[in-house]
């Protein structure tokens, strides 16, 4: 290679890193829908060359909406982070799905409400070991009521760290999401901020953490899963 091709051979691969870096890599739940939007476009084309712009377009907003971010999650212990990306809708007392259970004493609640522009891949809170996981038919009512958490169809897991710390997470379906997918089962150990599932296409996720725990958002505030930091713990707390 000459010297004055190898500038424009480092120019090319800075792009293409920096592309890498900024454009989020696909979740593997989304590769079907653009494969179909995509084979649709092509035969829309050939009819119509507005319509082919069209499925372009859709195709394209397929591939965004089925995003995995890379996400830095903070190490410090005791932390759980944000299950998703969202709005912070209503923290409360509640008491954990019964189907995991956790008993009848009541947790703190931490709802996030996401819409259809969020990043809709699930993450680990909390480093641990899955103890639980419960699938629950039910209602698709708009996932930022109240009784969502309670009516709607959903699927629950538990958390447990090493120092017996528990936390319960749950995928919520919503008004449109009629899908929810859990990649994940009972007995693996994962690291806070590992991918673990998707809904698609607008929901909620509760998290539950020990009554006790300091609180570090607020209702309306906006939530980046795997990073933003809800709750310090209390060490060694369990539900029972």
């Amino acid at each position: 290679m000459s010297t004055a091709e190898e500038p424009k051979k480092n120019l090319l691969a800075h792009l293409a890193a920096l592309a890498r870096d900024t454009i989020p890599p696909m979740h593997p739940a989304g590769r079907p829908f653009v494969l179909g939007a995509a084979i649709a476009t092509l035969l829309l084309r050939r009819r119509w060359r507005a319509a082919g712009v069209l499925g372009g377009i859709v195709t394209a907003w397929c591939a965004w909406f089925f995003r995995e971010p890379v996400r830095t999650t903070p190490s410090r212990e005791g932390l759980a982070v944000a299950p998703a990306d969202g709005t912070i809708s209503h923290i409360e007392p509640a008491v954990p799905p019964a189907e995991l259970g956790l008993g009848d004493e009541p947790m703190t609640r931490i709802s996030a409400f996401l819409t259809i522009f969020d990043v809709h891949v699930q993450r680990i809170p909390l480093s641990g070991k899955v103890e639980t996981i419960a699938y629950r038919p039910g209602k698709f009512l708009s996932a930022d009521l109240d009784k969502a958490s309670e009516d709607n169809e959903r699927n629950s897991m538990v958390i447990r760290a090493d120092d017996g710390t528990q936390v319960a997470v749950v995928q919520i379906a919503g008004l449109v999401a009629r899908r929810i997918v859990c990649s994940v089962s009972e007995g693996d150990v994962l690291q806070a901020g590992n991918t673990y599932g998707l809904i698609r296409f607008g929901s909620r996720v509760d998290l539950y953490v020990p009554t006790g725990s300091r609180i570090l958002v607020e209702p309306g505030q906006r939530t980046i899963g795997g990073e933003t930091a809800l709750a310090e713990l209390p060490r060694g707390t369990h539900s029972s």
